[in-house]
């Protein structure tokens, strides 16, 4: 059967486009500004205290994976923190940082550091980021995973390097990067979006239906019966784990298939509603403009 996590994945289009070293010695603290954008960073050494807007703060210690999908603002400081200080521009705008340099300092300049991490950041290219990067956490926060520490090691020196097919290696790199720390936040204590929804054994069942058949009629009561539970039983559950009721859900898997098959521009308006379980392309067109903002014939020319 299908898996959902694989299938947001890819039509979220992770490119990988940047990382530095970041380290801080002494007591220090920086505010970053609201990215918008997917970024990471692996603990390599020492500790520092992460405080995202809207998330309580948590201290990162060496072997620690941090993933903000959508990277709101946040502060970086030592555990004993001084004065914060506003960057004047995006960090994430600073250029690529050779091997053996120092990177990013905060803090004392001299002396080995306290703290050193490595930080990036890529791009979604998909047209339907937003929707999709709402059902994953705001905050990703792993500890112990040797696999994703390796990975990141992986895209840094890919980064760095300038080797034949560097792009569609990285491309890959960051798939397997955001597949690895996903899966590591797939368990029932996890806020509501799909991890936590597939972390619930019943309700997985219903997400895996709804990715794998889209273009089938699903009804509560339907997708409650291969569930195993009754249609108010699942009703709850469902939307206690994934933030949304199952239909709302399902409608929003439906258009970011439909944006994808448009924009690719190989099938027209009908085949397109077919595929995505309308029995109608005016049915399918009232149904994307009202979601969407704008016709799909529209739509996929834009695209």
């Amino acid at each position: 059967m299908t898996d959902p996590l694989a299938q947001v994945i890819t039509l979220l289009r992770p490119r990988a486009v940047f990382s530095k070293v970041i380290s801080g010695a002494g007591a220090w603290a920086v505010r970053y500004t609201e990215f918008g954008q997917p970024s990471f960073c692996a603990m390599l050494e020492g500790q520092c205290l992460l405080a995202v807007a809207g998330q309580e703060a948590v201290t990162l210690q060496a072997g620690d994976f941090v993933l903000l999908p959508a990277t709101p603002g946040f502060t970086l400081s030592a555990l004993q923190p001084g004065a914060t200080t506003p960057l004047l521009r995006d960090p994430h705008d600073l250029p690529p940082v050779p091997e053996g340099e120092h990177g990013l300092r905060h803090g004392t300049p001299e002396g080995p550091p306290d703290m050193r991490m490595l930080g990036g950041y890529f791009a979604f290219e998909s047209a339907d980021a937003a929707l999709l990067v709402s059902l994953l956490p705001a905050l990703l926060h792993v500890r112990g995973s040797e696999r994703l520490l390796t990975l990141v090691q992986l895209v840094r020196q890919e980064c760095l390097a300038a080797l034949p097919g560097r792009d569609l290696v990285l491309e890959r790199l960051v798939e397997l990067l955001l597949i690895e720390a996903l899966r590591s936040g797939q368990h029932e204590g996890a806020p509501p979006g799909l991890l936590r929804g597939l972390a619930d054994a019943r309700v997985a069942v219903g997400l895996r239906l709804m990715h794998s058949a889209p273009e089938r009629a699903w009804t509560v009561q339907a997708l409650a019966r291969e569930a195993a539970l009754s249609r108010s039983t699942f009703f709850e559950r469902f939307s206690r784990a994934v933030g949304l009721p199952p239909m709302e859900y399902l409608l929003a898997w439906r258009m970011a298939l439909a944006k994808q098959l448009l924009s690719a521009g190989r099938l027209g308006v009908a085949d397109v509603a077919e595929r995505v379980g309308y029995s109608s392309a005016s049915t399918f067109s009232t149904a994307f403009s009202r979601h969407v903002g704008v016709p799909p014939g529209r739509f996929a020319r834009q695209g």
